[in-house]
């Protein structure tokens, strides 16, 4: 990046909602009640995971990831928009910027690609029951938790270079909450087709191929459940495919919806509160739909709770 890109300012302005002052206290109490919701509703998950050995199995290990992940997600890009809520100082510095960029990309990335090997667990349990355990053996579950994250990190690292090499021409005001892909490119004060182009492609590779897995997986899901002759079976593997397939359905919607779609068509305002909603609310919502339709880890919250109410 050229000097006056970088040092010619310290930083960016995130102007966010600022153009809707009466919006602003009540985002804040929302979100800030959101981001309670969803501190606590993953750390519950990522504990019971590892309390109750019943859960302690190839779909709980993803999902704790993914618990793991969506704190992670938020905390990258909350925090700071709850303080630019309340106050009239909303800038962040060049190198902040940078680093939001590069863990929400990252963390993002990484989602999208844990999602996708979440469908093949569960393709792997109800249509290769017998073998399940042969299949999702431990050391290949932690090698493709460990994937997911380096993609998801080493197509982060490729965007971000490729944003901030563009001539930014000391435009420093981003109409955004926080540092994201397309209202970044709109500051550059050069042609960014072959840089829009790039960004589709690294888009695509990350947000459909994924979703083509997550579709192929489940079509052969449906097709050996509908087997099944016993309906109690039949609502036990549709139940537990249900949960993911509703937080793939909240996350990839919005996301494909961010990401992949002409930069001439982009609405900056539709775009902050799409953003919004695969940011603070998909995150919250995960362990509520998971825990609402999974009996398991409703009764590894019981035993937990019981037995800690008992201990006094």
């Amino acid at each position: 990046m050229e000097q006056k890109n970088g040092s010619s300012f310290t930083g960016f302005i995130l102007l966010g909602f600022s153009d809707r002052p009466q919006l602003e206290l009540v985002l804040f109490v929302v979100l800030l009640v959101f981001y309670l919701f969803t501190l606590l509703g993953n750390t519950a998950i990522i504990a019971l995971s590892h309390l109750d050995p019943r859960l302690q199995t190839p779909m709980y290990f993803f999902l704790s990831n993914l618990s793991f992940l969506d704190l992670c997600y938020t905390t990258s890009t909350v925090p700071q928009l709850l303080v630019h809520l309340r106050g009239a100082d909303k800038s962040i510095s060049f190198g902040g910027c940078v680093a939001q960029l590069f863990l929400s990309l990252g963390l993002g990335g990484t989602e999208c690609i844990l999602l996708g090997v979440m469908a093949l667990d569960r393709y792997a349990a109800i249509c290769k029951p017998l073998q399940y355990t042969v299949i999702m053996h431990p050391r290949l579950c932690a090698l493709m938790a460990s994937a997911s994250w380096f993609i998801g990190f080493a197509n982060s690292s490729l965007q971000t270079v490729l944003i901030f090499l563009l001539p930014l021409c000391g435009r420093n005001k981003i109409d955004h909450f926080f540092c994201e892909v397309p209202p970044l490119i709109k500051l550059a004060c050069v042609d960014t087709t072959v840089n829009e182009s790039e960004l589709f492609f690294l888009g695509v590779i990350i947000l459909l191929i994924p979703v083509a897995l997550i579709t192929v997986s489940y079509g052969w899901i449906v097709r050996t459940v509908l087997r099944i002759k016993s309906s109690a079976g039949q609502r036990k593997a549709f139940g537990t495919c249900g949960s993911h397939i509703t937080v793939v359905s909240l996350f990839y919607g919005t996301a494909i919806y961010a990401y992949l779609q002409p930069s001439n068509n982009y609405s900056q305002d539709q775009g902050k509160f799409i953003s919004l909603f695969y940011t603070i609310v998909t995150p919250m919502v995960n362990p509520i739909i998971y825990t609402l339709r999974n009996k398991d880890v409703t009764g590894a919250m019981k035993k937990v709770l019981c037995g800690g109410h008992g201990s006094r």
